[in-house]
């Protein structure tokens, strides 16, 4: 993995930065917030943020080691993070402008130590006792064994049973007379909503599925954009892969219609929701 995107940044190199960009955020921030600001505060280009994670089709190898960066920021007791997946630095960090790297990886590489051997000692006095494995230092949140294998159903299963799926989801969310369109003559909509804010502002919205592995780029967004009639005030796509940095800009860019945009690494954390 290092040999062919050598050119993202390693998770040890990505600690501090992921601290200065919570500290720029204001102190929190979601996954994608904190990917952006990394990416502004570090001058990171188009083309090496975009490189795709092997193994991990739903997002980038610079989320990936983001991800990595933040457990082990967490397992320091330097950030926490919510059922939501907004991270926060802890009160005693808010005030510090800097972190020790190297205190933070060692900390890491400790409880994996002490890990590995209470699983040896389990093994070989009890080794059925049915205790689950902690994986959260063998593990990013987002990059654990429960995701990697959802995130292949969602890669493998039938186009229109995605769509059935995604209907559901956003029902979940909140969404109301959520309707899958027709296979054929759909115009790129794949299926319509109503959305309600607080009971009174009620919104038409479309969503379209993108089942891809890999990177979804701006010319998918413009489409999806262009299929959008005159009575539909709100876009949602949805992909089973990543948005490259120009499609996130395209989706919010000023002047033209907000399309909403839901990642794979998102729309597993909806499905676990």
């Amino acid at each position: 993995m290092r040999k062919k995107n050598s050119a993202v940044p390693r998770y040890s190199e990505l600690i501090t930065p992921t601290f200065r960009a919570l500290k720029d955020l204001g102190g929190s921030g979601s996954n994608e917030e904190i990917l952006s600001q990394v990416i502004k505060n570090m001058n990171i280009p188009d083309e090496v943020a975009d490189l795709p994670q092997p193994g991990h089709e739903n997002m980038s190898s610079l989320a990936y080691q983001l991800a990595w960066a933040r457990t082990y920021l967490r397992n320091f007791g330097v950030i926490e993070n919510s059922s939501r997946a907004v991270w926060s630095i802890k009160a005693e960090y808010m005030d510090k402008d800097s972190v020790d790297d190297k205190a933070v990886i060692a900390h890491s590489y400790e409880l994996r130590k002490k890990k590995q051997n209470k699983d040896k000692e389990k093994a070989e006095e009890k080794p059925d006792d049915g205790d689950p494995t902690n994986d959260e230092v063998e593990y990013p949140e987002e990059a654990k064994p429960w995701r990697i294998r959802l995130a292949e159903i969602l890669q493998t299963m039938d186009p229109f049973g995605f769509e059935r799926l995604a209907q559901r989801v956003l029902r979940e969310c909140g969404f109301s007379q959520v309707e899958v369109t027709k296979k054929s003559g759909d115009g790129g909509i794949d299926g319509t909503g109503k959305l309600k804010i607080n009971g009174i502002f009620s919104f038409n919205v479309a969503f379209q599925c993108k089942r891809y592995s890999g990177l979804v780029g701006a010319p998918a967004v413009r489409d999806f954009r262009g299929s959008l009639t005159t009575d539909i005030e709100k876009g949602v796509l949805i992909t089973t892969g990543t948005f490259s940095k120009a499609a996130r800009e395209e989706a919010s860019n000023p002047g033209k219609q907000q399309i909403d945009l839901i990642d794979g690494e998102e729309f597993i954390n909806k499905i676990a929701e």
